[in-house]
C-alpha cells in the first residue's frame, strides 16, 4: 500500500472528532520501524538540509533541529501531499465556523503556489533530535503571512524503549477560562495532527477561537527523534 493509500484509508471521522475534543489526533503507525530508522539516520546527511538550529543558542530549549532542503526525501513529500487534502477539508470547516473565508486550496501544490506568491519559498519539514535533558519550549510554527492551520509530527523512536520523558506538550489558552494542557506520547511511526496557532471551540453562543502552542517535555533517558511536517513554506 502506498503512503497515499494508507492515509486515505484512515478513519478521518474519528480523527476529526479527536481533534475537536482534545485539539490533537494520533493516527495508527503509518511508517514501520525500518522507515523511521532511515529517516532518523538522515540527520547526519548535511546535503539533505538547508539549515540547522541549535535551540540553546536562541532560547528555544535544548536539542537541535534541521530543515530539509528541496527536493524533499520521497517519503516526506508523499506524506505531506497525502495528508494535506484531508487536513484542508478540516481547515476549511474551521474557517467557516469562525466566519472566515473557507478558501484553503484542496491540493498541496496549490497551497505552495499561494506561499510562493507571498514570498514563502523555503521548505519547512524538519528533523528534530533530543538527548537527555533536552526539551523544546512552547511555540507556534508560523513562518510567514500564509500559515496553514494544521501540522503533523511523526514519532521516529519508541517511547519507553528508546527514550523516557519527551512528551509532545500542547497548551490551549481559552478566553476567560484556565488553559488546557495535553501530553502526547505517540507510538513509533504514528502521526500526531495538531493546530499551528488557533482552532475553533464550540460554545453556547457559537464558535470561538482558542490559541495553542506546543513543545516537548524534558528527555529523561535516551534519544528522541521526530519528523515535523509543516504544510506552508517559509519566508
Amino acid at each position: 500500500m502506498t503512503h497515499a493509500e494508507s492515509v486515505d484509508a484512515l478513519d478521518w471521522t474519528a480523527l476529526e472528532a479527536m481533534l475537536e475534543e482534545r485539539s490533537y489526533a494520533v493516527t495508527p503507525p503509518l511508517l514501520d520501524a525500518e522507515a523511521c530508522a532511515a529517516l532518523a539516520a538522515r540527520y547526519g546527511d548535511d546535503a539533505a538540509f538547508r539549515s540547522t538550529v541549535v535551540m540553546g543558542r536562541h532560547g528555544y530549549g535544548q536539542g537541535s533541529y534541521r530543515y530539509f532542503a528541496y527536493p524533499l526525501p520521497p517519503v516526506i513529500a508523499a506524506l505531506r501531499e497525502a495528508l494535506y487534502p484531508h487536513l484542508a477539508r478540516i481547515a476549511n470547516g474551521w474557517a467557516a465556523r469562525l466566519g472566515l473565508p473557507a478558501d484553503w486550496p484542496l491540493t498541496h501544490a496549490a497551497l505552495l503556489e499561494r506561499c510562493r506568491a507571498a514570498g514563502q519559498v523555503r521548505p519547512t519539514p524538519l528533523l528534530l533530535r533530543y538527548g537527555p535533558g533536552d526539551y523544546n519550549c512552547l511555540h507556534q510554527d508560523l513562518y510567514g503571512p500564509v500559515h496553514f492551520p494544521l501540522q503533523a509530527v511523526v514519532q521516529l523512536d519508541r517511547p519507553g524503549t528508546d527514550f523516557d520523558g519527551g512528551a509532545l506538550i500542547l497548551v490551549e489558552n481559552r478566553p476567560r477560562r484556565q488553559s488546557r494542557c495535553e501530553a502526547v506520547l505517540a507510538p513509533q511511526g504514528a502521526v500526531t495532527i495538531l493546530p499551528v496557532r488557533d482552532r475553533p471551540r464550540q460554545g453556547p453562543r457559537g464558535a470561538y477561537r482558542t490559541q495553542l502552542r506546543h513543545g516537548v517535555s524534558s528527555i529523561e533517558r535516551g534519544e528522541r527523534r521526530a519528523l515535523g511536517i509543516i504544510f506552508h513554506d517559509a519566508l
